[in-house]
């Protein structure tokens, strides 16, 4: 089942300063020895805010990496328009789309570093194609090293370096001629989880400092959670879901998107619960209900006020506090007896308290 996303769609992202705008995209590819074309990306309705920190996620082969691709031109869709800055970039000749892609920035899962060339070198890189003179790149690599923390390695080689150290020589290298826009394509996915954290502070560091709007594909949905802003997800070539990361991971409604934040504490059942819930109720059932806590209601005392004010018993089932997006998040799994009339009062009552609920299910 696809469905609309619920923002930055089409009609909404026309309002927005929006520094990237899909407008109606499409693209297909020839099917090789078959006849007949595969549809990379079906009608693709979808903008970046200026500033931003914007998020595509989807499964392998959705369509993201192609999505990233036609930004800056590597491929050229089939029909509609990929707007950078208000420009379509499709129609651009040779000339033009240089100096677009001048404005874009691009890390990498990989970084593609030159073995042969010191730190310095490889961030100057870019700038030396481009014929800046050498007393420039120096006034502009200098304050690089220093930004991504690497001003005492400006001598090294990539083989000197640790992953997170070369994905930051990447970042720099990326940000040498001044971009508006930085492309990023699963570029903490080779790094374990710490120097993951810390490649993602400087990325936000650099996107307020500096605001520049970062586009990120990723399909680890803590990097999502961590840093983005927005978060688009993609399914089949369709965006079946956008919105504010907030938004989008603490009320999912795609099954695509419930199915990719499973692993975001308390966004899934317990296994023990999981195993014995069933969609209606049985003699003797409990009725299993997940509520979600955001922003000021995140720590409130909820269990005891159900307890005093309507008589519940309330077994507690599984639950967790976060942070998405720098925002508090709760989810508690409880279980209580009770009808539909009980469930009803129930998530009423919780209504009231600017809760929202879910009913999983019922178990024996």
């Amino acid at each position: 089942m696809n469905m609309a996303p619920r923002n930055l769609s089409a009609g909404e992202a026309a309002s927005q300063d929006a520094i990237v705008r899909f407008e109606s995209v499409s693209k297909s590819f020839p099917a090789g020895r078959a006849s007949g074309e595969v549809i990379a990306l079906d009608s693709i309705d979808l903008a970046a805010p200026r500033g931003s920190i914007t998020a595509i996620i989807g499964r392998s082969g959705a369509g993201k990496s192609t999505l990233i691709r036609l930004v800056n031109g590597l491929e050229k869709p089939s029909s509609g328009k990929v707007l950078v800055d208000g420009t379509d970039v499709a129609p651009l000749g040779e000339k033009a789309l240089r100096e677009t892609r001048r404005q874009i920035g691009m890390i990498f899962q990989h970084f593609n570093l030159l073995s042969s060339r010191t730190v310095y070198d490889n961030v100057a890189l870019p700038l030396e194609i481009s014929g800046v003179a050498a007393r420039e790149i120096e006034t502009r690599v200098t304050p690089l090293l220093d930004l991504v923390g690497l001003a005492d390695k400006r001598n090294r080689y990539p083989s000197e370096l640790s992953g997170g150290q070369k994905q930051r020589v990447g970042i720099a290298r990326a940000l040498a001629m001044q971009p508006k826009l930085l492309l990023s394509d699963e570029a903490t996915s080779a790094l374990d989880p710490e120097t993951t954290l810390s490649v993602l502070a400087l990325l936000r560091r650099i996107n307020q400092e500096l605001g520049l709007t970062i586009i990120l594909i990723t399909h680890e949905m803590e990097v999502v959670k961590s840093i983005a802003d927005h978060v688009a997800v993609i399914e089949q070539g369709r965006i079946v879901e956008s919105g504010t990361t907030f938004d989008v991971f603490t009320r999912p409604e795609h099954e695509t998107t419930k199915a990719l934040l499973a692993g975001i504490p308390g966004m899934t059942l317990p296994e023990f619960v999981a195993a014995r819930i069933r969609p209606e109720p049985s003699p003797g059932s409990e009725a299993v209900l997940r509520i979600v806590f955001t922003g000021t209601h995140a720590t409130d005392p909820v269990l005891s006020r159900l307890s005093k004010e309507l008589g519940l018993e309330v077994n507690i089932l599984g639950g967790a506090v976060d942070e998405i997006a720098g925002r508090p998040f709760g989810t508690l799994i409880v279980s209580f007896k009770g009808g539909d009339a009980k469930i009803a009062e129930t998530r009423a009552f919780l209504a009231g308290l600017g809760l929202t609920t879910e009913v999983l299910g019922h178990v024996a």
